[in-house]
């Protein structure tokens, strides 16, 4: 059998590496656009579903978070860097009212029959927080908790495709066109070649919608520009720092080693394809980093980034076959959470590409479902 992934982001990548791995003659197409999402992403896994989530959702990410752990330590035992690693997390906040509201969420995700979540969370005082993160101010409280991890996507994307080049996949550069009859897809054109097979998985982020157009397919998904920060503290060491979530703001802080910080990014929902790191951005990015934590007024900024992540309308993934063309999969829409279920999504377009069943019910994240059209 021969399937072609176009894309390779982190949904792409892992599709190619479950591919190759069973022995399915793979070829991974990359445009390698500009601003795509993986690369631009802060870092941050959060592997549990929240109890507002709907039901598909849940258990997609009950799925992505058995996932994970066992396919980083596959990636490492060949001896691929991911830069993952299972860190502590803090919720933090000014009011003792939502701390507590935080304790009480945290508890009940672990204590929930099958369902993942963190392994213990305990309240932390006021001045704990602070204690732990000194760029925090003293006045904060929260909760910590075991279980959360961090991301380098740049690595773990890398990692994946060298992977699966070690077990026959074939990596082609260039913007794919899809083929076909207009009932079925047929392969791709990249460069001038035709490269014919039997599924497409098309994983290309917000470009997708774009591939699968010129068939009259319209599926709900739309770039969300995030521009987002890297900041060095030179004499602090920040590997043991745990992921920080503000719960008065919800936005998130992640570090890495030695010293590195990633700031939260922007959500730019009408911003298109338009990459440029603003000033109007960069000034929101900075000015929500320092309100946080005003440790970070010193930092030495490393670099910006952007990225373009695909959202859908009704905040859904979108995964599986599209009913009126044949031979194709999509496999996009994660939004924000892209590094946290990408892995998993992709493991399951490469089992539906090779005609197998998913081991969840993916009913809801039809790529062509009603009522969410594109924008």
């Amino acid at each position: 059998m021969r399937v072609i992934v176009v894309g390779g982001g982190i949904v792409g990548a892992s599709a190619a590496f479950h591919l190759a791995r069973r022995g399915v003659a793979t070829t991974l197409v990359d445009a390698g656009h500009r601003g795509r999402a993986t690369p631009a992403g802060a870092g941050v896994v959060f592997p549990w579903p929240l109890p507002w989530d709907p039901a598909p959702l849940r258990a997609f990410t009950l799925a992505a978070a058995a996932h994970y752990p066992d396919l980083m330590a596959e990636l490492a035992d060949d001896g691929h860097a991911t830069g993952y690693q299972v860190v502590a997390g803090m919720s933090v906040s000014a009011d003792p009212a939502v701390a507590d509201r935080e304790h009480a969420l945290l508890d009940q995700l672990a204590a929930r029959p099958g369902h993942a979540g963190p392994a213990r969370a305990r309240r932390l005082a006021r001045g704990e927080p602070a204690r732990r993160v000194p760029v925090l101010p003293d006045h904060l409280e929260g909760v910590g908790f075991d279980g959360m991890a961090r991301l380098d996507g740049r690595l773990a994307r890398g990692a994946l495709v060298d992977a699966a080049e070690e077990r026959g996949l074939r990596r082609i550069g260039g913007d794919a066109e899809l083929l076909g009859d207009g009932t079925r897809v047929t392969g791709v054109r990249v460069g001038g070649e035709d490269l014919h097979a039997d599924a497409v998985v098309v994983a290309a982020g917000a470009w997708t919608a774009r591939l699968l157009a010129p068939f009259g397919v319209r599926v709900p998904v739309f770039p969300v520009r995030g521009q987002i920060a890297h900041v060095a503290l030179p004499t602090t060491d920040t590997r043991d720092w745990p992921v920080v979530r503000f719960a008065d703001h919800d936005r998130f802080m992640v570090a890495f080693p030695p010293n590195r910080v990633v700031l939260n990014a922007t959500s730019e929902p009408e911003a298109g394809f338009d990459h440029r790191v603003t000033v109007a951005g960069l000034r929101q990015v900075l000015a929500d980093a320092v309100e946080t934590a005003p440790g970070l007024a010193e930092a030495t900024v490393l670099e910006t980034r952007v990225g373009f992540r695909p959202g859908s309308r009704d905040g859904l993934p979108l995964l599986g076959p599209v009913e009126s063309l044949a031979g194709v999969v999509v496999a996009t829409g994660l939004g924000h959470s892209g590094l946290t279920l990408g892995p998993c999504q992709g493991a399951l377009a490469a089992r539906l590409a090779v005609g197998e069943e998913a081991e969840v019910d993916l009913a809801a994240f039809r790529p062509d479902r009603p009522g969410t059209p594109a924008r």
